[in-house]
């Protein structure tokens, strides 16, 4: 880390600190107790957010809106735990590192249909069009006992907007630097026993030159980026015990790219996801979903011609049992892949296609101050076998407010289409396992809260990209030689001091490669973000500052990225019932820094929005 940012990591440590770990000066300056948040991804069923003995982070619509950025990616980048590359701006390669793992390691679901491609492994974060999205919820550490195959490190839950009330038109429009232009409309409500959603969005910017000069492909132009995307949603409450419901959202996203110093490269994304699920609820105690879901992610590149086309169907039935004060769940699964690669100037045709099959069974209860959570699945993939995954939850409040938790859980990820069909790929492939333990150290009370994590995750046959063997092509190919321990602290805290509300990390972590004992490429072993805000005569004003130490874009880290820090400004008034204002300034230092090597980021920026709801 360079002494600037190591600085500035201490700063923000001092500032976070005090408010971190006293819990009587929060109490006292503390907000009002709001009202309980519900969350569905820690087990899959609603439950209370204080009785969640997981690391689980939400974002809502207020953060979304007010975070003014264009990227799902982005926003997570500011949460605890939390790092992003990206290869250029905007609607580029982006990858998503929870608690240091691959991005692979993240299962991520839309409405609860699973988002994946069968191509890069992972979700393809720059598909998803942050404008649909109403709420966020972040559960850290492994989940393949409730979520099957590919929940390492976590998993990412995003929900579309749900109508509710009386019918609710909305409208935003956005201008900022590079001429990035974004608008949306939308329309949600209820009426009787319907409730509906419907939005539309588009954007676009001249963006900047997504690599630097004498990087490979440099061409001097502006990568720029255009987006559209439409989201629908329908609830109906058949009587009080039976509902059916169903969402679609379809993006398209193109975006400019340096692949060669004589052509205007572009990336071409869709996205499209859609499910239909009904919702039985047979008395106070016994409630049953059943959910067919559906997800289509292609991406092509022009003039130089690729394209891989992804398709997940996925159907999942939930059975919630309450007995006294434990609730147990059974689960059966199928998700079915598909990969079509067509021919290009470099390759022929392939694809493939497979199927896992899974029953899950978990178990939660209260006992006094303590609780107790356990997962067990059974997962038979139809190439790799069967594997059993398991997991394991105690909490116990020793005193008010306060709690410590311990957790361990086995996962696991199969490998892609690709990585075993492709010119690269390798048949034999195994599936990587991984195997966590965690502690963690809670406080809340009146509006108030920290937290402190520590974690340890090691990973087996991580699939890596390496030297040529048995695959066709004689540049590389994908092999099972890896091993990998992730492990790392978390400190978190939110607080409101005379009228200021602060809220702050601090990340210690060492994802390490254990064959070589080196750091993984592009994780940085220090993170850091701060931030505060406050009513100043009817504005909203706010700071945020995001740190990241130095990271090696190498494998073997030799090649450095320095580390760096960015600050933020934003403000916010209501200017009359239903119509507000917003503006901010990112990277108000204009900071020059990397993500990825040779690639560029933006500097000095801006924007304004008007945001009108009737």
């Amino acid at each position: 880390m360079t002494s600037s940012s190591f600085g500035c990591v201490q700063r923000v440590a001092a500032a976070l600190v005090p408010f971190a770990l006293s819990p009587v000066a929060m109490a006292q300056s503390a907000p009002p107790t709001a009202l309980e948040r519900v969350v569905i991804t820690a087990n899959r069923t609603p439950q209370p957010l204080s009785t969640v003995l997981a690391d689980l982070t939400v974002i809502d619509r207020d953060e979304i809106e007010r975070a003014g950025v264009t990227g799902v990616a982005d926003l997570l980048a500011r949460q605890p735990g939390i790092e992003i590359t990206r290869n250029g701006g905007p609607g580029t390669s982006t990858s998503v590192f929870i608690r240091g793992s691959e991005t692979r390691h993240t299962a991520v679901y839309i409405d609860g249909v699973r988002v994946d491609s069968q191509s890069t492994g992972g979700a393809v974060w720059e598909q998803v069009p942050l404008d649909q999205i109403e709420r966020i919820e972040i559960l850290r550490g492994p989940a393949a006992a409730i979520y099957g195959s590919d929940a390492v490190a976590g998993v990412v839950q995003l929900f579309t907007k749900r109508g509710q009330g009386s019918a609710r038109p909305t409208a935003s429009l956005t201008v900022g630097s590079y001429n990035t232009v974004q608008s949306q409309v939308g329309v949600s409500g209820s009426a009787d026993a319907l409730n509906y959603s419907l939005s539309a969005a588009h954007g676009r910017s001249d963006g900047f030159d997504a690599t630097k000069p004498g990087a490979f492909g440099h061409n001097p132009d502006k990568d720029g980026w255009k987006r559209s995307s439409v989201q629908g949603r329908v609830g109906y409450q058949i009587n009080a015990e039976h509902r059916v419901d169903a969402s679609l959202l379809a993006s398209n996203l193109k975006s400019g790219y340096d692949g060669s110093a004589t052509t205007n490269d572009e990336n071409h994304h869709t996205l499209r996801t859609g499910n239909v699920a009904w919702q039985g609820r047979w008395n106070a105690d016994s409630t049953t979903r059943l959910q067919v879901g559906q997800t289509r992610s292609t991406y092509e590149t022009q003039p130089s011609f690729y394209r891989t086309e992804t398709t997940l169907n996925d159907y999942t039935l939930l059975h919630e049992q309450k007995v006294g004060g434990n609730v147990f769940t059974g689960t059966l699964e199928r998700r079915e892949d598909k990969l079509f690669n067509p021919a290009t100037a470099f390759g022929s045709a392939f694809g493939g296609k497979r199927h896992q099959d899974a029953i899950g069974l978990g178990w939660r209860g209260d006992f006094g101050d303590h609780g107790v959570q356990a997962h067990v699945r059974r997962d038979d993939d139809n190439e790799f076998g069967g594997k059993t995954t398991g997991s394991l939850a105690w909490g116990w409040k020793f005193l008010a407010g306060w709690r410590v938790t311990a957790a361990a859980a086995t996962s696991f990820r199969v490998p892609t289409l690709y990585q075993r069909f492709s010119e690269y790929g390798v048949a034999s492939l195994v599936p990587e396992s991984g195997r966590n333990v965690e502690l963690g150290l809670r406080w809340a009370a009146a509006g108030s809260e920290a937290s402190l994590t520590a974690w340890r995750n090691k990973v087996t046959n991580l699939i890596v990209f390496g030297s040529p063997g048995p695959c066709i092509n004689t540049f590389g190919c994908y092999q099972n030689v890896g091993r990998a321990e992730l492990e790392g602290v978390t400190l978190a805290g939110r607080t409101a001091l005379g009228g200021v509300v602060l809220r702050g990390s601090l990340d210690w972590h060492d994802p390490r490669n254990l064959d070589t004992d080196k750091v993984l490429r592009r994780r940085a072993k220090r993170l850091a973000t701060f931030g505060a805000k406050t009513v100043l005569a009817g504005w909203t004003v706010g700071t945020e500052v995001q740190v990241a130490g130095l990271r090696y874009e190498s494998a073997a880290n030799t090649q450095v990225l320095g580390g760096f820090g960015l600050v933020n400004l934003y403000v916010s008034t209501q200017l009359n019932p239903g119509l507000s204002l917003e503006a901010r300034i990112d990277n108000l230092g204009d900071k020059p820094y990397e993500l990825a090597r040779n690639y560029a980021t933006a500097g000095r920026n801006g924007q304004v929005s008007l945001r009108w709801s009737l």
